[in-house]
């Protein structure tokens, strides 16, 4: 018997944790299993094609909002072609309407809730050793009747097997790995409010699977536990080992920054620059709002850790809002913005409130009046706070801070813009309006054209001379992009006689195979230090490593 575990991932330097855990935890079971996993982005033919080719008995899915749909005709397909294959699911988008899926799609069984143990019992049952009555937590579907077996307890984190093989390639992938399942909060629009308690992995077994990451040279291991820092001793404990390493492997953590606590902080300050990246879920800065999704907990308090982590300097902060909670209008959202843009964080996430299947959130959509789509993602279309137009703009101003301000490659060209408004939110909300009137959303626009957007935005919107601003990107531009061949409408007015003169005088310094020379009509460095524009010109010097060096 052939078992195919399936996976369907958002992007292809993601790597399924999911499946990975089926696999070892049926190793030394008498069957065939093979982990193919595929991208939202690869065709349906080509999906089919792959998963046909290798001929299996059991096809068996990973399933999350984000890939449901193409699972669902992907499934389809297998069975038109070979009805013989039979279809298993799994994962969170089918674990709270396990029945009506299971009846309303192709397919033969559905896995409910954590997966390890009724999986294997599947297959205990599947090699004739067990009852299909007899697998807890399984769904089935006879003669087009959905039949359903008794409930699963939670189990134990300590029965989980290590997911990844020692052979196994992770090259250019995103690791993910879990230390603990549960949340101790209660939040309603979160999956993880509906089991209560934390599980932890035994600490021992968490260092040495940590170990394995470090000798792999992962470059990035995203822990996927819900609340990292729930456990203080556990997570110092995971902290300290990871401080302690000689290596360039970076470890992203979802935290709740209002619990850390001064002998956290103390310990994160030892950290090298770049060990660690913390999410935070700030998702409101109005503490009503947040109250209404049972966060007990005042934004103040968010925002006192999150700048005392930021002081420290070592460690990138990635901070969630989500538009349209219930209570929050469109001024409140505004603020919101504002109130966390002024941390100044690494990267800010704007995202949109999604309805979940088994939710607590959905249950209270009509208290709210929210409607949301029907289909996945169940993204939030309107409240009785927020309409549909206003959350319209809302995308807008995403679009723009996850182009501009999270890419972290434009930061001297906003602080430019920066000061022409009164508030942040206003400066992306109208260059996010620039963008629609041109119909940039609706095309593709090459790297070069993203920066002389601020040009034409310049000129057209706020109706100002770019005699600076131009200077201001070419000088931003060139820190992340080629030296060579600067676009035309960046190129400065350098005569090829004071170029040479200043490369003679330079040349016992700098090679110029690595260094190019360009010429700036202000201050750059006063710029970056004060934000004035003050007139003098300047000479620098940049290589493909990011570095600048102001020669003159």
């Amino acid at each position: 018997m052939k078992v195919l575990i399936t996976a369907i991932d958002s992007k292809f330097i993601h790597s399924n944790l999911a499946v990975r855990y089926l696999k070892s935890f049926t190793r030394d079971m008498d069957y065939e299993s093979k982990i193919k996993e595929f991208t939202i982005n690869d065709r349906e033919g080509r999906i089919l094609e792959e998963i046909i080719k290798e001929k299996p008995d059991i096809v068996a899915f990973s399933t999350y909002i984000w890939n449901v749909e193409l699972i669902s005709r992907v499934a389809n397909l297998i069975k038109r072609v070979d009805s013989n294959i039979e279809i298993l699911y799994g994962g969170p988008e089918v674990s709270f309407d396990s029945r009506s899926f299971l009846k309303n799609n192709v397919g033969e069984y559905v896995i409910e809730g954590e997966g390890e143990k009724t999986y294997r019992d599947f297959i205990l049952y599947k090699l004739g050793k067990i009852k299909l009555e007899d697998v807890r937590g399984l769904h089935y579907k006879v003669n087009d009747i959905v039949y359903s077996n008794e409930k699963r307890p939670l189990m134990s984190m300590d029965e989980i097997f290590f997911p990844y093989e020692e052979n196994e390639d992770l090259t250019n992938k995103i690791v993910y790995y879990e230390a603990s399942r549960g949340c101790p909060f209660n939040c309603k629009y979160c999956l993880s409010s509906t089991s209560h308690g934390v599980r932890f992995l035994d600490i021992d077994r968490v260092l040495k699977d940590l170990m394995y990451f470090i000798n792999k040279e992962v470059r990035l291991v995203k822990f996927v536990d819900r609340t990292f820092n729930c456990n203080s001793k556990f997570a110092m404990a995971i902290w300290d080992f990871l401080i302690n390493q000689d290596t360039n492997t970076q470890f992203h953590f979802e935290i709740s920054a209002d619990i850390l606590k001064p002998q956290e902080i103390e310990l994160l300050s030892k950290a090298p620059k770049g060990r660690f990246r913390f999410e935070v879920g700030v998702q409101t800065t109005n503490d009503e709002v947040l109250r209404n999704i049972n966060r007990f907990v005042n934004f103040s308090d968010i925002k006192e850790k999150v700048l005392e982590i930021e002081a420290l300097r070592n460690i990138d902060q990635h901070l969630d809002l989500i538009a349209g909670l219930p209570g929050e209008d469109y001024e409140s959202f505004k603020k919101s913005f504002n109130d966390m843009y002024e941390i100044k964080p690494e990267e800010i996430q704007l995202g949109f409130l999604k309805l979940l299947k088994g939710s607590s959130m959905r249950e209270d959509a009509d208290k709210y009046g929210m409607e949301y789509s029907p289909y996945p993602p169940y993204e939030i279309l309107k409240t009785d706070k927020i309409s549909y137009e206003e959350l319209l703009k809302l995308k807008k101003v995403e679009e723009m801070v996850d182009k501009y301000y999270n890419s972290q490659k434009f930061n001297h060209i906003i602080r430019y813009f920066e000061r022409k408004f009164e508030l942040p939110f206003d400066f992306y909300y109208s260059l996010g309006m620039f963008f629609e009137d041109k119909g940039y959303f609706s095309k593709n626009i090459g790297n070069a054209e993203y920066y002389k957007v601020f040009l034409d935005y310049s000129e057209s919107v706020l109706q100002e001379s770019n005699k600076y601003l131009k200077e201001i990107i070419r000088f931003n531009y060139l820190i992340f992009n080629k030296k060579r061949g600067l676009p035309e409408f960046l190129r400065s007015d350098m005569e090829k006689e004071e170029e040479k003169s200043i490369k003679e005088k330079l040349k016992e310094q700098y090679s110029f195979k690595e260094y190019h020379l360009e010429k700036f009509k202000i201050n750059i460095e006063k710029y970056i230090e004060t934000g004035e524009i003050l007139e003098e010109d300047t000479y620098y010097l940049f290589n493909d490593r990011a570095e600048y060096i102001r020669c003159m």
